[in-house]
C-alpha cells in the first residue's frame, strides 16, 4: 500500500471514530492517539523518506494536504462541541434540549403595570420622541432661556440644536397643544440626564408622567389620584409624605415620599440613605404659563401633573437596593423577574 493510500485509509478510519465520539473528552483522546508523536499519522509521514526522489515533491504535497485535512477534522468536531452544535451521532429519539424563552425586562414590566393602573383610572396613554427640541423640553414648560432651573437637569445636547429629553413632560406640552380640555393622559418613556451613576440614580432612566386639565381641578384631586395609585400598587397600608418642592412647570409643587421597607425596620437602607423614606415622584398644579403657552385659558381651566420614576418603583416592589442591577444585563439576576 502506498503512502497516499495509507493516509486515505487513516482519514476514513478517523472520520468513523470521530462520528462515534460522545464527548469532547473522548474526542481529545482520539486526537492524541492519532496525531500524537507516536501516533499512526506521524509514522506514515516518516515514510516520505522512502519515496523516489523524482516523486517526492508531488507525494509530499499530497501527503501534507491529507495531514491538514485530518487535523481539520478534529478541530471542526471540537468546535461543534464547544458551541453546542454537535450533530454527529445524533439520536432523533432523545428529548430536545430546552431553550429559554425571552421575557420582558423588569423595567418594562413595571412601566406596563404602572400604565395599566392609571389606564384603569381613565387616563389615556401618549408617547413622544426621545430626541426633543429645546422648546418642548424647556420653554413650553416655563423654563425661559438662561433660567437657573435648567441647571437642575444636566442635559445631553445633540446636533441641530436638539437634546435628549430630560423628562417625559415634553409630551404633556405636545398633548396640551393638540387637545382641548378635559384632558387626562399619562406619558411613559425613557429619559436622559448627565448625572453621576450611584445606587439610586443613572444617566438613563424611565418615567411615567401624567396630567389632567379641566374645570375646577384642584390639589385635592391630585392627592386623591396619587393615594389611589399607591394603594392599588403597594397596598392600602403604605404611608405617604408630601413635601413642598419646586418645578418650573407646576405651582404649587410637591414631592411624594413613600415609606421604605427595605433594610431594617424603621431605619431604611442605602437606597433611601437610611432615612426610612424614598422619593418616588414629583407633582403639582400645572403652572398657568404652561397652559397659556399651549393656548388654554388658565382662568377657566386648571390641572395637575405628576412624574413617577419607574426604576425606583421596581426597586421598592422587588426589594432591589441598587439601580445598577437593572442596567448591567446580568441574565441570572433578570431571570428572577420573568
Amino acid at each position: 500500500m502506498s503512502l497516499l493510500e495509507k493516509l486515505s485509509s487513516l482519514e476514513q478510519e478517523i472520520t468513523e471514530r470521530i462520528s462515534q465520539a460522545d464527548s469532547l473528552a473522548s474526542l481529545k483522546e482520539l486526537e492524541i492517539k492519532y496525531l500524537g508523536r507516536k501516533g499512526p499519522l506521524n509514522e506514515i509521514m516518516k515514510g516520505l523518506g522512502g519515496v523516489a526522489p523524482k516523486d517526492r515533491k508531488a507525494v509530499g504535497q499530497k501527503a501534507n494536504a491529507a495531514r491538514k485535512a485530518i487535523q481539520a477534522l478534529f478541530a471542526d468536531s471540537a468546535s461543534h462541541y464547544e458551541t453546542g452544535t454537535r450533530t454527529a451521532g445524533l439520536d432523533p429519539t432523545r428529548p430536545g434540549t430546552h431553550q429559554r424563552l425571552g421575557a420582558a425586562h423588569i423595567v418594562n414590566q413595571t412601566m406596563s403595570s404602572l400604565c395599566q393602573t392609571f389606564h384603569g383610572m381613565g387616563f389615556e396613554i401618549a408617547h413622544g420622541p426621545d430626541i426633543e427640541t429645546d422648546y418642548y423640553n424647556f420653554e413650553a414648560l416655563n423654563f425661559p432661556p438662561d433660567h437657573p432651573a435648567r441647571d437642575m437637569q444636566d442635559t445631553f445636547f445633540v446636533d441641530g440644536g436638539r437634546l435628549l429629553r430630560t423628562h417625559t413632560t415634553p409630551v404633556q406640552a405636545r398633548e396640551l397643544e393638540r387637545r382641548k380640555p378635559p384632558i387626562k393622559v399619562i406619558m411613559p418613556g425613557k429619559t436622559f440626564r448627565n448625572e453621576e451613576i450611584t445606587t439610586r440614580s443613572h444617566v438613563s432612566f424611565h418615567q411615567v408622567d401624567g396630567f389632567m386639565v379641566g374645570e375646577r381641578i384642584s390639589m385635592a384631586d391630585l392627592k386623591a389620584v396619587l393615594r389611589a395609585f399607591t394603594s392599588a400598587y403597594f397596598g392600602p397600608d403604605l404611608k405617604l409624605k408630601f413635601r413642598p418642592s419646586f418645578f418650573p412647570f407646576t405651582e404649587p409643587s410637591m414631592e411624594v415620599d413613600i415609606q421604605c421597607w427595605l433594610g431594617e425596620e424603621g431605619k431604611g437602607c442605602q437606597l433611601c440613605k437610611y432615612t426610612g423614606w424614598l422619593e418616588i415622584l414629583g407633582c403639582g398644579m400645572i403652572h398657568p404659563n404652561v397652559l397659556e403657552t399651549a393656548g388654554i385659558d388658565s382662568e377657566r381651566y386648571t390641572g395637575y401633573a405628576f412624574g413617577i420614576g419607574v426604576e425606583r418603583i421596581a426597586m421598592l416592589r422587588h426589594g432591589i437596593t441598587d439601580i445598577r442591577y437593572l442596567f448591567n444585563n446580568n441574565t441570572r439576576f433578570l431571570r428572577q423577574f420573568v
